[in-house]
């Protein structure tokens, strides 16, 4: 008889269902049960420092000089105003369509409150003092800021010298935490139900309809801020939109299906060549690069979760916290899209940062894969976006190819 395997996405849906169900069946009874869920919790967060540092030096480092000149500046550039756009749309949609209202859930622990601060301390807390303390306090926003000023050094000393030893540790240390997690998260199915029975028997079945109108506000976001990605490209590239539209239509099919960055780039980088007219030079750049530093997807999705999770806790978030919330939902997204259960992995980071239940990130699990379709929509498309606006910058957008 065959053994019948079932993926991890599978594995964590059937887990959901099964805790939900034992939530509403026992109620109260089961809320013991949320130890598993927190153990889970706990071996996925001790990681996360190291993983999101290992994981920018790595694609920072392994950029040249030359590239990290006005082209990086570019990319940069680009990347960072679509990524903070997406958490924006995620947050005004949140505000506008309050997905997490009409229900309040009690917090189990002790919600973080931030001090009133003003904006040049709001700034100034992006930036280390002492990059120890900062790992040792998860100020992830302060770690990767490190992370990516150590990979630009790194990179300069590894084309100075012709090779570099820290580059291979590097790797090679991203390699054993990959592994790590990897195995941490053949738990995750256990622990995601766990939490999820936990959640239900506590809060009862009403808890489940804020991830229904949290999927449909996160399909309209995707699709607003796609359609404004794609308007302002085809201005800035001169061509017409719906022409753009049609020639990311097969990247866009097959991220939507496969719901992986991943598989999807041999497919984005193929049609931003011979579709878009973008150079083999800014493709080979820009498509792999952005599919672990730019995350449009995950960062509405971060944003969008933080607001909805707030709504269903009863917690208030000021101007300080909407601004820390932007911030890392963009910056959360950088090392964990190519990570099994990236969804999982990034949402570790932000909700503990924000003062949030950790026992919230059981709900979204259970919708990962069904948000994921509209995660990876945005990741892959606006990659090809970037990389024709980057190669009109450079001047290496074939026109002929792109009106074709």
């Amino acid at each position: 008889m065959k053994k019948i395997k079932l993926s991890m996405t599978k594995q964590i849906m059937i887990a959901v269902v099964l805790g939900a169900g034992a939530g509403l069946l026992f109620g109260e009874k089961i809320r013991e049960i949320r130890l598993l869920g927190d153990i889970f919790l706990r071996l996925i967060q001790m990681s996360v420092v190291v993983l999101i540092m290992g994981a920018v030096i790595e694609a920072v480092g392994n950029l040249k000089p030359q590239e990290l000149g006005k082209l990086g500046a570019g990319i940069l550039f680009w990347f960072s105003i679509s990524t903070v756009l997406a958490a924006a749309v995620g947050i005004l949609l949140g505000k506008l369509l309050t997905p997490g209202a009409g229900l309040t859930v009690k917090i189990s622990g002790s919600g973080t409150k931030a001090a009133e601060s003003s904006v040049s301390e709001i700034i100034l807390e992006f930036f280390p003092e002492n990059i120890i303390s900062s790992m040792a306090k998860a100020e992830m926003i302060q770690v990767i800021v490190f992370a990516i000023l150590f990979g630009i050094a790194l990179g300069i000393v590894r084309e100075k010298q012709g090779t570099s030893s820290i580059m291979g540790i590097v790797k090679e240390f991203n390699a054993v935490v990959l592994k790590m997690i990897q195995i941490v998260m053949k738990a995750a199915p256990l622990g995601i139900g766990a939490l999820m029975a936990y959640t239900t028997g506590t809060a009862g079945a009403s808890i489940l309809l804020p991830l229904a109108k949290f999927l449909g506000a996160f399909g309209l976001g995707a699709l607003l801020h796609l359609t404004m990605c794609i308007v302002f490209t085809s201005v800035y590239c001169k061509t017409n939109v719906l022409k753009l539209t049609r020639k990311l239509s097969k990247m866009t099919l097959v991220a939507f299906t496969t719901t992986s960055s991943a598989v999807s780039l041999p497919v984005k980088m193929k049609d931003s060549e011979e579709k878009l007219g973008v150079s083999k030079r800014i493709s080979g750049l820009v498509n792999p690069l952005g599919m672990t530093l730019n995350s449009n997807g995950l960062s509405m999705f971060l944003a969008l979760a933080c607001l909805t999770i707030s709504q269903i806790y009863g917690i208030q978030l000021d101007l300080h916290m909407l601004v820390k919330v932007v911030a890392l939902s963009s910056l959360a997204c950088l090392g964990t899209v190519v990570v099994p259960g990236g969804g999982i992995m990034a949402l570790t980071i932000i909700v503990p940062g924000l003062g949030l239940p950790m026992e919230s990130i059981a709900l979204l699990s259970g919708i990962d894969w069904f948000s994921g379709m509209f995660r990876t929509v945005l990741n892959v498309d606006i990659d090809a976006l970037a990389a024709m606006l980057i190669a009109k910058k450079a001047g290496e957008l074939d026109r002929e190819i792109l009106n074709r």
